[in-house]
């Protein structure tokens, strides 16, 4: 199954004013996430995108858009259900503020029973987006072959619960997880269990890159492909 290259967006205004955009329309990034969009495709050079999938909201399209702009000829997809968690009432606000609120501690320490106000819940935003990784695993496979690489460009809290999903953990240990903006997360999706390769990565990125295979089967340990449980590429090394 596919590889799939997860990215933060880059640092938006509404992160500099510690405010929870959530999807208040109009979210831009700010001038240090707009350098560091415009790194992003030098970062990816070296890896042969199949796709690219992007959160609908204008932060994550302004990441994505250096990227598209030189490699013109790479798929960009739009997916709904990869976009901002729905907080509800709490969009737009201060999150200084929004750390005395009781709900707060059951977001840090229960997120599994966290429901926001006019919002979804915490468990309802990791299920739709795993689905959709799983849903994007199949069609990449089906039209780019198994050791496909492709793109999600995405907010924080999903990531983190992708993340969560693909380590096996519950959802109520996936504040431990954090990812930086413009930050690169990794996941080999196999038959046997997904391998987390990256996590808030925001250096080299070549050795994510396929490798380049001179024979036809290869074997299962080295730096190959293979699916087995010594598979160095997706185990400890990579």
């Amino acid at each position: 199954m596919p590889t799939l290259i997860l990215v933060r967006h880059g640092r938006s205004t509404a992160n500099t004013d510690g405010l929870l955009a959530g999807r208040t329309p109009g979210v831009a990034l700010d001038e240090h996430g707009q350098r560091q969009a415009a790194e992003l495709p030098g970062r990816l050079r070296d890896i042969p995108l199949a796709a690219a999938v992007s959160s609908p909201l204008r932060r994550c399209q302004e990441t994505l858009a250096p990227l598209t702009e030189a490699a013109p000829g790479l798929p960009l997809h739009t997916e709904e259900r990869i976009t901002e968690c729905d907080y509800g009432d709490w969009s737009g606000r201060k999150l200084a503020e929004l750390n005395d609120e009781p709900l707060m501690a059951t977001v840090q320490r229960h997120p599994s029973a966290a429901a926001f106000p006019g919002g979804e819940s915490l468990r309802a935003m990791q299920a739709r987006a795993v689905d959709a990784v799983r849903d994007w695993n199949a069609r990449i496979e089906a039209e780019h072959g198994p050791g496909a690489v492709y793109l999600m460009c995405s907010h924080g809290d999903i990531v983190k619960s992708i993340v969560a999903d693909a380590l096996g953990m519950h959802l109520d240990l996936f504040q431990r997880i954090s990812v930086a903006p413009c930050s690169v997360t990794a996941i080999a999706y196999t038959p046997l269990r997904p391998f987390l390769l990256r996590l808030g990565d925001t250096g080299e990125l070549a050795s994510l890159a396929p490798p380049d295979r001179t024979d036809e089967e290869g074997d299962t340990g080295g730096d190959g492909g293979g699916t087995g449980e010594g598979n160095a590429t997706v185990g400890g090394s990579a």
